[in-house]
């Protein structure tokens, strides 16, 4: 209820800034002002609005149970109260503008320290949550363990009582998915950029790339359920199909095998996790390509070099570094998908590598730990908190060396 008096407080701040301009320009006239009369109309809304919004943000956090019509009429006394003492100052001497740009910079400072803060509070509890999994669980077994059953129970003589926290084969789902995904992103992309780039004509770019584009802007569910009701079922039947033509032949166990795969695998998630980077890693590469300066191109038309060759010999070189940062910032966005694993390959902790293979990765089993209710001082809930530090350790080493490949072998060109 208390926030119903916000659109007063907008009215009442609207209206210190046309009094408060209205009064600049009264009392500068024939004078030499400092500031302009919008600069001071600005400075006469910001002590009119400030005051009331922290009366009402004080009101709601510390004062809950005040009355809310006590609460805003505190909170338009303070905007009467603030534009009141704008008003005094309002003067042909008053230094309006450094004033407001002073507000200002400060709003920033204030949305600089929210944004640090709150990264540094995600960590602080990560770690902290992390190092008391660790007093239960060995960092070596939790690395290196190749058996995970996170399944403890609350009881000692329950069935599960010990579970098994090795999270290798996580990473090994995770990793083998996220190169699926890459081996169709990676090659995909960089060729639609160099095209879009340097082949297409103006109207066919100006039509495709946004088109394109859009696939950045589809759910992840989306491309959930498009991986388990349509890819999933059609890699089915075409490796169940091979493995029938298959079966009774020399390569009889290799048959049997295929007949058995089912909708859930890592070759589906992988592929449909490539289909939803395209566009991130097309995007990013076209931008590239087309900062390398248009005098590369010209000098190497000149020397007799033909587009393909310009392409390859240097352009290529030229957008590499660029190219190679837009290629693992892909792997961090591949790394951290949750729902088109969930739904397309499956839960499964299995350390392997074959692509037909149901597998799970970190994110997902973050999920499955922290859903429905839990307890969180048993090893099995806090094992999410230590798989989320790792992979925040794994992005954050990622995004480290896209931006040092960035920035060591970037080349200035005149």
């Amino acid at each position: 209820m208390t926030w119903l008096f916000l659109p007063i407080l907008i009215v009442a701040a609207l209206a210190s800034w046309l009094g408060g301009r209205a009064l600049a320009r009264r009392r500068q006239q024939g004078q030499r002002a400092h500031s302009r009369p919008n600069q001071h109309a600005a400075y006469a809304l910001i002590w009119s609005l400030v005051p009331a919004l922290a009366v009402l943000v004080g009101a709601a956090i510390f004062l809950p149970s005040l009355g809310a019509l006590a609460t805003g009429a505190g909170a338009a006394l303070a905007a009467v109260a603030g534009a009141l003492f704008a008003f005094s100052r309002i003067g042909p001497d008053l230094r309006a503008r450094n004033r407001v740009e002073g507000w200002i910079v400060g709003a920033l400072f204030v949305c600089s320290a929210i944004a640090i803060l709150t990264t540094i509070g995600i960590i602080a509890s990560l770690v902290f949550d992390s190092l008391r999994f660790f007093a239960s669980v060995p960092i070596t077994e939790f690395l290196f363990g190749t058996q995970w059953s996170p399944q403890t129970a609350i009881r000692a003589d329950q069935v599960g009582s010990s579970g098994a926290f090795g999270a290798l084969p996580l990473f090994a789902g995770t990793f083998l998915i996220m190169l699926i995904a890459m081996a169709v992103a990676a090659p995909v992309g960089l060729f639609a950029a160099i095209y879009l780039s340097e082949y297409a004509g103006p109207i066919f770019r100006a039509t495709v790339k946004p088109v394109l584009e859009i696939l950045a802007g589809v759910p992840t569910v989306v491309y959930g359920f498009f991986a388990a009701l349509t890819v999933g079922p059609a890699f089915r039947e075409f490796f169940n199909g091979i493995g029938a033509q298959l079966a009774g032949g020399p390569l009889d166990g290799l048959g049997q095998y295929l007949m058995l795969v089912q909708n859930q695998m890592a070759l589906v998630a992988g592929g449909v996790m490539g289909i939803m980077l395209i566009p991130f890693v097309s995007s990013l590469s076209d931008d590239i390509i087309n900062a390398v300066p248009q005098s590369l191109r010209d000098g190497s038309y000149a020397m007799g070099a033909t587009k393909s060759e310009t392409v390859t010999r240097v352009l290529l070189p030229a957008a590499l570094p660029g190219v190679a940062g837009a290629m693992l910032l892909a792997m961090s966005r591949a790394i951290g998908e949750t729902m088109i694993v969930t739904m397309a390959a499956g839960l499964a902790a299995r350390l392997t590598f074959n692509p037909l293979d149901t597998v799970t990765t970190v994110t997902v089993q973050i999920v499955t730990l922290l859903t429905g209710d839990q307890e969180f001082d048993s090893p099995k809930t806090l094992a999410a908190f230590a798989l989320g530090l790792t992979l925040f350790l794994i992005t954050l080493a990622l995004n480290v060396i896209a931006q040092r490949i960035v920035h060591t072998y970037r080349q200035q060109y005149d």
